[in-house]
């Protein structure tokens, strides 16, 4: 009877390129020789690979597709479809086995590094005020680190003895192990489970570190802020992670800074944004205000005649640009014109005389008479 590869992997005709995959790595998962020991179990593997190595490379299964077996048949075809696979063999294969950990080449452990390795970088979330934002300064902040243990200067041995080689892996940190397929043998590279992947064993191990070479240690250190940092900044302080291992150098220590809101201000960029209140008298005949600012009150002249709601600009006094603090943005004052609800006898009248040298009509209630003077 005619081989059928579509019907061994379960698939259509017409199937694609990734049905075609996914049907391969469920089968050969269920199938292979080191995971089903059940009768048959090994041919039906073979049978399996054989259907996707014509399946898969879209030339030879073509010739399958017109001719049948016929037509991949022989060393030649065969040759043709193990050399053009549309896909890694190994990285096909890497992928189907990758959960069981008794086939060899299945795991694929990434062996650890048995010399120096750098410590692990850490992030420390910073809140600072508004104006700390604005100006920068100098921080004081606490951080929990790995450091180096000085009594076994990071060996993690016990003062006066020494780590000795893993007599396991000789000192490499990995262990081999070559298992035969199908398709040739497979070398399997693990960390050594003796030693863990350093290469060293410690017989007497330091008291102060139990072994690990590094302590937890909280300490204070000082940074600086820069000036005009604002929410996401990130500030990055060299060699204050965690120890590195076997010699190793430190990692980074990155800060995080977060601004806290400000009851006056706002911020939009490198300017500042607030509002100031002035009476209406104060908006038609201009005047003279203190306005508060980051650097403190300021004398601003208001013009005769401003209108509520615009927008008055104090140049340069808004917040340093990151990295050139000379260089500043500005602050924006909206003035907000405050009418009273309600006025007194002698306000009044005076207002009705105004209103009737502008030729306004007013109202004979107080709110209306009032507003009257505006229409």
């Amino acid at each position: 009877m005619a081989t059928d590869y579509y019907e061994i992997l379960g698939v259509s005709r017409n199937a694609d390129k990734e049905e075609i995959k996914r049907a391969y790595r469920r089968l050969a998962r269920k199938y292979h020789p080191d995971v089903n020991k059940e009768e048959g179990a090994e041919e039906r593997f073979k049978e399996i690979n054989r259907a996707y190595e014509v399946l898969s490379e879209p030339e030879v299964r073509a010739r399958y597709d017109r001719f049948g077996e016929a037509g991949v048949s022989g060393a030649a075809a065969a040759g043709a479809g193990m050399g053009d696979f549309g896909d890694s063999f190994a990285d096909i294969f890497e992928s189907v086995f990758g959960g069981f950990g008794g086939f060899g080449g299945a795991t694929q452990t990434r062996p650890r590094r048995t010399g120096p390795t750098r410590g692990d970088d850490l992030r420390l979330d910073l809140k600072l005020e508004f104006r700390e934002a604005i100006f920068g300064g100098e921080k004081e902040i606490r951080i929990s680190h790995l450091e180096t243990c000085k009594t076994c200067a990071g060996t993690g041995a016990k003062p006066g003895t020494r780590p000795t080689t893993c007599s396991t892996c000789s000192g490499s940190g990995q262990v081999r192990r070559a298992t035969r397929t199908p398709f040739g043998s497979f070398t399997q590279v693990s960390v050594c489970p003796t030693c863990n992947g350093t290469g060293q064993m410690i017989e007497s191990k330091c008291q102060d570190c139990s072994g690990a070479g590094h302590k937890q240690e909280t300490k204070k250190l000082k940074i600086n802020i820069p000036a005009g940092v604002d929410n996401g900044t990130r500030l990055r302080v060299s060699g204050e992670g965690d120890a590195g291992k076997q010699g190793g150098p430190s990692g980074d220590l990155y800060v995080y800074l977060f601004v806290n809101e400000d009851s006056v201000f706002n911020r939009e960029g490198i300017n500042i944004l607030s509002e100031v209140k002035i009476n209406y008298l104060q908006a038609i005949l201009g005047c003279q205000i203190d306005v508060d600012t980051v650097d403190g009150p300021t004398e601003f002249t208001i013009d005769p005649g401003t209108q509520p709601n615009k927008v008055l600009t104090l140049p340069g006094k808004g917040v340093p640009r990151l990295g050139n603090p000379v260089s500043r943005g500005d602050h924006l004052i909206t003035v907000l014109v405050e009418i009273p609800e309600k006025v007194s006898a002698d306000e009044r009248k005076h207002l009705e005389e105004l209103a009737k040298l502008k030729g306004a009509r007013i109202g004979k209630g107080g709110k209306d008479g009032f507003l009257g003077l505006f229409k």
